[in-house]
Order: C-alpha cells, then sequence, then structure tokens
C-alpha cells in the first residue's frame, strides 16, 4: 500500500489497482469541510487521469465514515454567501462532490466503516456499490437542522430505496440502523467492522478482473445515464453507438481473440485516450 498526503483532511491511498480515498479527521468524527469537497473533486480528477487505477474505494479514518457539515461556525454553519457569478444561491459543496462521484470514469465503492449523517450518507448515494459496517448508522437529519437534503440526494435517494422510503427517512429527519439499510436496499451487504475496507476491495477487485477498463467507464456511464431517461429508446440509441464504436476497436479484438484462445485478455485501449461519446 502507497499513501499520499497523511496530515491531510482526505488522504489518498493506492492497494494496487484499487485507490482509497480516506476521509483523515477522525477527531472530529470525519466532519465535512470546504476543503474535503475541492481535494476529493481533485483526486477522482487525479484517478481518472490515471490508468493504473480501476477502481475506487470511498472509506473513513476512525469510527466514523463521516458526520456531516462541520458544525463548528454553530447557527451560521448553514448561512452562505451569494455566489459572485450569479447574485443568487451557491452550488452547494456536497452537490459538488456527489456530481464529481457520479461522472467518474472508474467504479466506486463506498466502505462506510461507522456512522454515516447528512453528506457524509448523501455523498455515497452515487457509488456503484455501499457496503456497510454492522456498526454503522445512516442520519437524514436536514430537516432537524432547518435545512433541506442536498448533495443531488433527492435525485439518488429515491433511485436507490424508492420513493416512499426516501420520503420517510428524510421529512422525519430520520437515523437508520445498519439492518434497515440493509433491508430496504441502501446498502448491499454489512460485515463486521474491521472487515469493511478488506471487503470493499475484494469486490473493487472482482469488478474489474478481466474487463476492458474502457467499457467498463462506458457501461458505468449508460447505467446512471438511463436512470433518468425518458424511454428504452433513449438507451437503444446509445448502446447502438457503444456497440458499434467498441466493435471495431482493438480492446474488442483483443476480448473475442483471448476467449478463442484460453487466456487472460490484455485490453491495449486507455481510458486516458477519451471515451467516445455514446450520448449522441
Amino acid at each position: 500500500m502507497t499513501q499520499t498526503g497523511t496530515d491531510d483532511a482526505v488522504v489518498l491511498e493506492r492497494h494496487g489497482e484499487i485507490a482509497v480515498v480516506r476521509f483523515n479527521r477522525p477527531d472530529r468524527l470525519n466532519a465535512f469541510t470546504d476543503e474535503m469537497c475541492y481535494r476529493l473533486i481533485e483526486i477522482f480528477d487525479e484517478t481518472d487521469a490515471d490508468d493504473d487505477v480501476r477502481a475506487v474505494v470511498l472509506t473513513g479514518t476512525g469510527r466514523a465514515f463521516c458526520a456531516g457539515a462541520d458544525l463548528a461556525a454553530g447557527g451560521d454553519t448553514f448561512a452562505l454567501d451569494d455566489d459572485p457569478a450569479t447574485g443568487g444561491a451557491p452550488a452547494d459543496t456536497g452537490g459538488q462532490v456527489t456530481l464529481r462521484i457520479y461522472r467518474s470514469l472508474k467504479p466506486v465503492i463506498a466502505a462506510i466503516n461507522g456512522p454515516a449523517a447528512g453528506v457524509g450518507v448523501t455523498m455515497t448515494l452515487p457509488a456503484d456499490i455501499r457496503i456497510a459496517s454492522e456498526a454503522a448508522k445512516f442520519a437524514f437529519v436536514f430537516t432537524r437542522r432547518g435545512i433541506v437534503p442536498e448533495a443531488c440526494s433527492t435525485w439518488f435517494l429515491p433511485r436507490a430505496v424508492g420513493i416512499s422510503t426516501a420520503v420517510e427517512w428524510t421529512v422525519g429527519g430520520k437515523t437508520v440502523s445498519a439492518t434497515e439499510a440493509l433491508e430496504r436496499g441502501l446498502v448491499r451487504e454489512l460485515v463486521p467492522t474491521d472487515q469493511v475496507l478488506d471487503r470493499a476491495l475484494g469486490v473493487a477487485r472482482e469488478l474489474v478482473s478481466g474487463t476492458s477498463p474502457v467499457s467498463a467507464a462506458l457501461t458505468r456511464q449508460l447505467m446512471w445515464r438511463m436512470l433518468g431517461a425518458s424511454g428504452p429508446e433513449v438507451a437503444h440509441k446509445a448502446e447502438s453507438i457503444g456497440v458499434y464504436v467498441r466493435g471495431a476497436s482493438d480492446d474488442a479484438r483483443e476480448g473475442v481473440d483471448s476467449f478463442l484462445e484460453k487466456r487472460d485478455a490484455k485490453f491495449p485501449n486507455r481510458v486516458s485516450e477519451g471515451l467516445p461519446d455514446l450520448f449522441e
């Protein structure tokens, strides 16, 4: 394992082909700050550009995943200045992080090692898979703080758990146990706390083993983008472009040849070289 920026609020680690992004403010239960927002965006830019990174795992240092917004400013925590560019509401920082995770070119797995509150849970919603500690809990406490859900969660959460559960949890400002989160589909599985990261790393490696990086990136884009499609015709058009473009690629030739020759594939195409546009 290699590690960079150990004194930073967010640490980037490398576990072979998997990048681990670790919230690193354990004395504050990894409470979210503007600094963390901008560093997370930088890190996802780095992992997208690095062809040696095949997947990204999000986790926390210490006993919490992320306790939500840092409330050090007290009652003025959520009082924001106008955006100079528009004179109106600034883009919320949780939403900026969530959208960057959504646009990731690598699969993303959340290894939720402990409590996740507010933005600490909403930022996990664009992760492809969420694995949680048996001791984790998820606090959708926005209405109890006099604000509303953020980080694009009013789009993501109903798609993860259904509209009825999403309304119940957010309007009621509910704290959800790990067991209920599993039952309602928020997380894929529960494991002992000391196994959360190892399990997430294992799942990440299963996702990327033997697959074309470019095809994996395009497949992730297709799956997420089609959640908002107006009908299956939109998916048909995008998939047709994808099959046409990728079918003539060196990756496709290698994928078929390696299968026929009964050997592991060595896909030559790289994400950093650019992706075709499937959404014309």
